[in-house]
């Protein structure tokens, strides 16, 4: 059984109210990491230089994914996409050079990455969607809102930092554990879970996680990494430019999260006009993991709201 989120604040800075909303449980079903490959068929599609990897889960307005820094498009929750794919046509896809997506001839950097989704969100003709992002993939989705702005509906920023001077940085040791390819790929597991999730949780459900990440992490290069870390570290980020966002906005981030610490959505809810924050008590940088159920429950409840 994967635990239930025991708080969630939900701070309005639009109107200025703030509510403690209660959780249910959550039971992990162990066959569902395989069912949702095995229900979404991997299609790809030209966009631009490159060929992009994605699977389409559901019916309903259409939800566009945005995987983080060194993952695929398998290492979404599984759970978490079932419940989201009840409500939404929901799209998920690998990011230039990893997983199934060819690296091209372009430069990775935030921007490019952004260039790519749209690229994408074009290829598949959808015009305008609601947009969630991971990690780095809040990074590309700021500059997707802000650089196409008539594409984004409503954007989710899970686990997200502005960028630039303005983010707040994890420890040199969280930053090793994230970016050390060495070793065999249990190691290199074992290294980036510790930054994922509390170590309580890890010690509990590491068989989960094993399940989750079996293959995806031999998908992305050490190249690939390489690069997509240098993208991130000369992206001169967002900061000034969140007051532009017309898009509402959510941003979900964990109280114990150590590979982006939770004080970056706390300055970006503050800058962005309209403005959500939800903070799981207890969750760690990959929440989606402890809590799915409370996770996919949270961005509906967003994006069916006025």
């Amino acid at each position: 059984m994967r635990t239930t989120a025991c708080v969630l604040l939900v701070l309005s800075i639009a109107i200025g109210t703030a509510a403690l909303v209660g959780c249910g449980k959550t039971e992990k079903k162990p066959e569902s990491v395989e069912q949702v490959k095995d229900e979404a068929r991997t299609e790809k599609v030209k966009v631009g230089d490159i060929e992009v990897a994605y699977r389409v889960l559901g019916k309903g307005y259409p939800l566009v994914m945005i995987m983080g820094f060194s993952g695929t498009m398998d290492v979404w929750d599984p759970d978490a996409l079932e419940a989201l794919s009840r409500k939404h046509k929901v799209i998920v896809f690998d990011n230039r050079g990893t997983g199934e997506t060819t690296a091209g001839t372009k430069q990775f950097s935030i921007k490019q990455f952004a260039i790519d989704t749209a690229g994408f969100m074009d290829a598949l003709e959808i015009e305008r969607a609601h947009v969630l992002g991971w990690s780095m993939g809040t990074n590309i989705a700021q500059e997707l809102v802000l650089d196409y702005p008539d594409k984004v509906n409503k954007l989710v920023l899970y686990a997200a930092d502005p960028g630039g001077e303005q983010a707040i940085q994890p420890s040199p040791d969280v930053v090793e554990k994230m970016t050390d390819k060495s070793g065999t790929p249990e190691e290199q597991q074992k290294r980036l879970w510790e930054t994922l999730v509390p170590m309580d949780w890890l010690e509990t459900h590491g068989d989960y996680l094993k399940e989750i990440f079996t293959g995806p992490i031999e998908k992305v290069s050490p190249e690939a990494v390489g690069k997509q870390w240098e993208a991130i570290m000369v992206w001169p980020g967002s900061y000034d430019r969140l007051p532009q966002i017309e898009s509402q906005t959510l941003l979900l981030t964990g109280t114990e999260d150590i590979n982006t610490p939770t004080q970056n959505s706390l300055v970006m809810v503050q800058v962005i006009p309209e403005a959500w924050l939800v903070q799981f008590k207890g969750g760690g940088h990959a929440l989606m993991y402890q809590y799915p159920e409370d996770f996919a429950s949270v961005i509906i409840d967003f994006l069916a709201a006025p």
